[in-house]
């Protein structure tokens, strides 16, 4: 299944390009303290800021809803998140309903993450999932640097049009681009390109006519920890799924029609994959039930 833009080279995420419509930045670092992870720094300028931190676990690890109040991001449109987490803090950060890209009308709209996953830390990062609207000209871009001991795992869904609403995705474009560094190195550098209408959407080699593609990365993994995976998820409407391993990087795949689908798929996953990153097991967010 090849459906990636080739890499002739690495470069960081570079800052969004101003245009004429929301611009929002917030950063968050966090620390450890004796019992709990604690929101040592918090910064935003315009619509993109967090609820008040929980904490629904014994293990303290601080749970972060994301929010981004306007709802969508539209021509024009720059977001950045910045997230620093400190020396063996624990954080998870979601988001409280799917992301939107608009259509946008010949402007690019963005949104740019970078992620520190410091000495001992661990990071997950579960947004729900990314739509983009026909028409749209988008890009995401996640950036996630971490030490060689800390821990990380994330996904992210793209969903492709409205089928819902009897919307294809025939125009536009869908940039995304996932690029993990660690000691200043490499680890892994994808590229993907979504043209609408474009033949790679329904061809065998491409999408297969699937609306939903969606991307788990955790590290560090092992063989076992990969057959597990691979022994747990059961697919239970139609799509694909698949699981590798690349050095210590473990990285599952799923190809479907069904946002909700790719959830409880990563989710299993996530159940498996948990208690191997972060020593307890998985605590879903209590935004994901309401």
């Amino acid at each position: 299944m090849v459906w990636h833009e080739a890499v002739t080279a690495p470069a960081p995420v570079m800052p969004a390009r101003r245009g004429t419509g929301w611009h929002a930045r917030l950063e968050l670092g966090f620390e450890e303290r004796p019992d709990k992870t604690v929101i040592a720094k918090r910064r935003h300028s315009g619509p993109l800021t967090i609820q008040k931190p929980f904490y629904p676990e014994a293990a303290g690890t601080c749970h972060v809803y994301l929010l981004h109040p306007p709802g969508g991001v539209a021509g024009g449109d720059s977001l950045e998140l910045e997230v620093s987490v400190g020396d063996r803090a624990r954080a998870l950060i979601t988001t409280p309903a799917a992301g939107k890209f608009y259509r946008c009308e010949g402007k690019q709209a963005s949104w740019r993450q970078r992620f520190r996953v410091n000495t001992g830390a661990t990071l997950e990062w579960l947004p729900q999932e990314t739509i983009v609207f026909d028409g749209s000209s988008a890009e995401l871009c996640s950036r996630i640097e971490i030490e060689p001991d800390a821990r990380f795992l994330g996904w992210e869904t793209v969903c492709l049009g409205r089928p819902a609403a009897q919307e294809s995705f025939t125009s536009g474009h869908f940039r995304q681009r996932l690029e993990i560094w660690r000691a200043e190195r490499p680890v892994l550098i994808e590229r993907s390109l979504f043209k609408g209408g474009a033949e790679m959407l329904g061809a065998g080699w491409g999408m297969r006519g699937c609306t939903v593609s969606a991307t788990l990365v955790a590290l560090p993994a092992d063989n076992e920890l990969l057959n597990r995976v691979r022994a747990e998820v059961r697919l239970e409407e139609p799509g694909l799924f698949g699981a590798t391993l690349i050095n210590d990087v473990l990285i599952c795949r799923y190809l479907g029609f069904q946002a909700e689908h790719a959830r409880r798929v990563f989710c299993t996953a996530w159940h498996v994959i948990r208690p191997h990153l972060a020593g307890h097991p998985a605590c879903e967010p209590r935004i994901w039930n309401t």
